[in-house]
């Protein structure tokens, strides 16, 4: 698997990464929550953000992290250890070429990589092998197909869209949320469920404006400018009006709004 990652690895995405984690904690995971005694792998972990928090709310489990990256093993090692989290084991890994027995652990979870892969089907499926029989899988995946604003604004759409193009020229799919209830249906996994989590942003929500709508997404979209202007996707003044206009939807009278969906499935 070549790797896709169209953010790139540098210092401002493993800032972005982290700010998004803690500013959704509680909307994307109050519910991660696995059976004591869990072996859990955690596919495609980056630099931890995730992981930070999936760990040390389950104490009672053991996590094996992988990821292809292993710039981002070190930072994900680093961070987890800060906070005397001691659940975590890290190790390099290609979710395509999965080095585990058949049948290894009791959960997979994985969040924000399907988007990523050109074949998430397969991905799936490679999980699927080492997953025990009635062992369980959660999948946490974005959509910018559902992302609106106010004011309304032709250019920061079309930034957006620059963004999922981008994401397509590389084998990713940026609109995979709203697959994710099939794909895991035509991956064999039973009692599938998705839940739509939404984040919606106003001036009352002060948290929110700062940690997602500034430093989530609009961080997103604006880390791609030299990468969507360089492939020709976008003009550079209709991409640079756009950011402009999603940083005034964090303004006192904007509002923002996206949806998340977490997924799961049982083996059998």
């Amino acid at each position: 698997m070549k790797n896709n990652y169209v953010h790139g690895y540098h210092e401002r995405e493993s800032v972005r990464l982290a700010d998004q984690a803690d500013c959704l904690s509680a909307l994307l995971h109050h519910d991660s929550i696995f059976v004591e005694n869990s072996l859990v792998l955690e596919a495609g972990c980056g630099t931890g953000a995730q992981t930070r928090i999936i760990a040390a709310q389950n104490p009672g489990s053991q996590f094996i992290s992988i990821d292809i990256s292993e710039a981002s093993l070190r930072q994900a090692e680093q961070s987890v250890r800060s906070m005397n989290i001691s659940n975590v084991q890290f190790r390099q890994g290609n979710i395509f070429e999965l080095d585990f027995d058949d049948e290894m652990f009791d959960h997979i979870f994985i969040c924000f990589v399907l988007e990523h892969l050109p074949k998430p089907k397969q991905a799936l499926q490679a999980l699927k092998r080492v997953l025990k029989k009635g062992g369980t899988l959660t999948l946490i995946e974005g959509d910018h197909g559902s992302a609106y604003f106010y004011p309304r604004s032709r250019a920061a759409q079309k930034a957006i869209d620059a963004l999922v193009k981008l994401q397509a020229l590389a084998g990713g799919n940026a609109l995979i949320g709203r697959e994710l209830y099939p794909l895991l249906m035509e991956t064999g996994f039973k009692d599938c469920q998705v839940s739509p989590r939404m984040v919606y942003v106003d001036a009352s929500r002060p948290e929110y404006v700062e940690g997602f709508t500034k430093n989530t997404f609009t961080a997103m979209i604006e880390g791609v400018r030299e990468k969507v202007i360089n492939a020709n996707i976008i003009n550079e003044q209709t991409f640079d009006k756009g950011v402009r206009d999603l940083y005034r939807s964090a303004e006192a009278d904007g509002v923002f709004c996206y949806t998340f969906f977490k997924g799961s499935g049982r083996k059998t």
